[in-house]
């Protein structure tokens, strides 16, 4: 198992390596394999094409992410905020770290990040930590009506993440300093927007009134 993983490894850093180097993606598996001395039958053992190697690369930046995150005992006393707020500061770390890659992978992010097959394996593992994060939300009481607004929840904090990346690529401030202003801005904001609180102190307030106008009348 141990040597099947580090084959795929082996052929992602070969590929991005390719990548980079030649400014486009290999002729074809058959001379991208025999150039870097494994099979095109064990090229097909771990991807069925260069888009799915693409893939793997975006959500392997994500598992690094977590993976460093769950190393740090502080990370695990954190709040849902500051959870998120740790993911993001460590995912554009990684991403830094592999930056010349990641401009071109996504065409310095034209025409539009969300429209990009590579990042939907990307989408799938990040909305499902989201959704594991349990952020406090209004609860609606109804399994289907909860079920909507969770869902709404998890695509909102992905677009989040879209809009991030977007400004992080166009960002040539040093250390991208910037960015890392705009992730705890725009992280604060969204806790804000969503914090149940105010909205649980109006909606108690609203069924004391009902309440108040029923008994008035009897």
């Amino acid at each position: 198992m141990a040597k099947k993983k580090n084959l795929q490894n082996n052929i992602i850093k070969a590929y991005m390596n390719y990548v980079l180097e030649n400014n486009q993606h290999p002729p074809s598996v058959y001379h991208f394999s025999k150039d870097h001395d494994f099979s095109e039958a064990e090229f097909y053992d771990h991807f069925g094409s260069f888009q799915s190697i693409e893939k793997t690369i975006f959500t392997s930046f994500f598992d690094h992410t977590l993976d460093l995150l769950t190393k740090n005992q502080e990370y695990q006393t954190f709040d849902a905020q500051n959870q998120l707020l740790s993911f993001y500061y460590t995912f554009f770390e990684v991403l830094k770290a592999n930056r010349s890659y990641v401009l071109m992978a996504l065409n310095n992010g034209k025409p539009n990040l969300a429209a990009l097959g590579i990042l939907h394996g990307l989408r799938e593992v990040y909305k499902k930590y989201v959704d594991d994060l349990d952020i406090p939300t209004m609860d609606l009481k109804q399994e289907r009506l909860e079920e909507i607004k969770q869902k709404g929840l998890t695509e909102i904090s992905w677009q989040q993440l879209l809009f991030t990346m977007n400004f992080w690529i166009g960002d040539s401030s040093t250390g991208f300093e910037k960015t890392d202003i705009f992730i705890e801005k725009s992280i604060k904001t969204s806790f804000e927007l969503i914090d149940i609180t105010p909205l649980k102190s109006l909606i108690d307030l609203g069924k004391f009134f009902i309440k108040e106008k029923i008994t008035g009348k009897n």
